[in-house]
Formats: C-alpha cells, sequence, structure tokens
C-alpha cells in the first residue's frame, strides 16, 4: 500500500518505549475514518529539540510528519520550540501536544482537559467544592493545575520536593485561581495538610519506584487519589491508596482522554474513549 497520502505522527519521550500512544492512535484513526501512522521517538536527554526538528522534517517513504505528542521530561522545551500557543499551553508554560503548520508550529497542552474528563466522567468524582492535592510541579502538574482550577474546587494545594517550584507553578496559576474563587496555596510535603477529596499524584516518584513523598493523612476515606502513571509504575501508588482507605486510579484513563484532545488538535474530530479505555484496563488489569 502507498502511503504518500499518510500523516505521520509520535510520541516524543525519554523513555518512551513503554507508552500506548501509539496503540491509543491507531484507535482512533480507525474509529473515525483517519489515514496515518504513529510511532514512538526517543529523545536524548540533551537533543530534544534538534530529535524533534529532524522528525518534523522528515518524510519516510512518503508519510510527512504533522505533528507529535511529548512526554516526560520535555513538557517545558516542547512549549519553548512552537511559535504559537492556545491559551491553555500559555498558563501552562509547557505543552504536550505540537502540531507542524506550515506557518509555524502551535503547542497545545491537553493534560489538563484529559485529567478533569477521566476523574469527573470516566471516575464520577466532582471537582466543585472539592479539596484537592497536587504532588508535583513539573511539567504534568502544569498542565494539569488549570484546568483543575477552571472546576473551581474549594481549595487546591500544591506540594513538591522542591518549594520553590512549587510557588513559581502557583504564582503563575494565582490570577487564573482568583478568578474561579478558588484559595491556591503551595505546602511542603511534610504538612501538606489532610483529608483531602482528591489526592494527584503528578511526580516522578513512582515513575522511579520510589515511595509516595507524602503521609497517609492527606487521604480522605472514600476519597480518590490518582497517579498519572499506569501499569506497574503506578501499582505502589495504588496499593498505599487502597491500604489507607481511598480509591487508587491510575493514569490511563487521562492517557487516553487527553490523547481524544491532542488527536481533535491534528485532526479536527474527536473521537470516542470508552472502548479504547477499556481494552488497556484488560491489557493492564488495573482498577
Amino acid at each position: 500500500m502507498s502511503t504518500s497520502s499518510i500523516d505521520r505522527y509520535a510520541v516524543a519521550g525519554n523513555p518512551v518505549a513503554h507508552s500506548q500512544s501509539p496503540y491509543i492512535h491507531q484507535q482512533f484513526a480507525e474509529q473515525t475514518g483517519q489515514l496515518l501512522q504513529y510511532e514512538r521517538l526517543l529523545c536524548p536527554l540533551e537533543a530534544f529539540s534538534s530529535t524533534v526538528k529532524n522528525f518534523a522534517n522528515s518524510v519516510d517513504d512518503g508519510a510527512v510528519s504533522r505533528g507529535c505528542n511529548v512526554t516526560v521530561p520535555f513538557k517545558f522545551e516542547a512549549f519553548k520550540l512552537a511559535q504559537s500557543h492556545t491559551p491553555r499551553a500559555r498558563l501552562a508554560g509547557a505543552a504536550n501536544t505540537l502540531r507542524f503548520d506550515q506557518e509555524g508550529w502551535l503547542a497545545d497542552n491537553t493534560d489538563g482537559a484529559g485529567l478533569v474528563r477521566d476523574i469527573q466522567d470516566n471516575a464520577g468524582v466532582e471537582l466543585a467544592g472539592a479539596k484537592v492535592l497536587v504532588i508535583g510541579a513539573g511539567g504534568a502538574a502544569a498542565g494539569a493545575l488549570g484546568a483543575l482550577l477552571a472546576e473551581r474546587p474549594h481549595t487546591l494545594v500544591v506540594t513538591n520536593r522542591s518549594l520553590d517550584k512549587a510557588q513559581a507553578l502557583t504564582h503563575n496559576h494565582s490570577a487564573w485561581a482568583e478568578n474561579h474563587g478558588v484559595q491556591l496555596h503551595t505546602r511542603p510535603l511534610q504538612h501538606c495538610g489532610e483529608h483531602f477529596d482528591v489526592v494527584i499524584n503528578a511526580s516522578s516518584s513512582s515513575l522511579q519506584g520510589g515511595e509516595v513523598p507524602v503521609a497517609a493523612t492527606v487521604l480522605r476515606p472514600g476519597g480518590l487519589a490518582l497517579d498519572m502513571m499506569y501499569g506497574a509504575a503506578a501499582r505502589g501508588f495504588l496499593h498505599w491508596a487502597q491500604e489507607h482507605g481511598a480509591h487508587g486510579r491510575d493514569g490511563l484513563g487521562m492517557l487516553v482522554e487527553q490523547a481524544a484532545e491532542a488527536f481533535a488538535v491534528w485532526r479536527g474530530v474527536r473521537p470516542r474513549t470508552e472502548s479504547v479505555l477499556t481494552s488497556l484496563r484488560i491489557k493492564f488489569a488495573t482498577p
């Protein structure tokens, strides 16, 4: 079959071999009748920019590169590569989606929209009026914070090992939080608060196989504890949450929902997510 009319996409990151994005986007393509190919793009830590630019400029057997998703640890770098930015990318200062437009690259951030949709639509947990804790202040947290605040929780606390990073993140979102009537705070890991309705692990602790960096008292019995990781990386956090009476949830739902947002940015149509998420749940057999 000729690939002359096929558009090409990738997920760029390090590590990237574990990524389910190729499977997800191929499912979306079949569902919506789109002709495309999607691959993994391993970027050396010191050569993200050049690797992505080479991919954007390359033609593989007639397939033309049209965009890429960006995962850890390059979301802040991805933002800087683009000539134009969506409002949610500007608020985050980070991007997980690049579209290679001829007039200049577009940077977007679909992480927050994907996270909120998974929490509210898939998990059935309302964020309005809730007490929310976000662990971490890197690209994942930056992408999620604006969308979380837009749902008007009562309080949102950001905690991180490097408190200055958390303070910089909340400072960038302070006006947004005020506009939505949300109390936004930064607190150290050891004293970040207790009994949160929703706890979100956006740190790299799970990916690195480390211990959960906060005390179990942050959990409210029956509350939601969500790790943005999935598969083996998330199991420790899920076990910890369930052991202390919370409902553990991994990041598969967020992954699928943010991918659907990115697909819409690229292709102009938003695919359905239910069947794709169900198939991944079966594959990973996680709660």
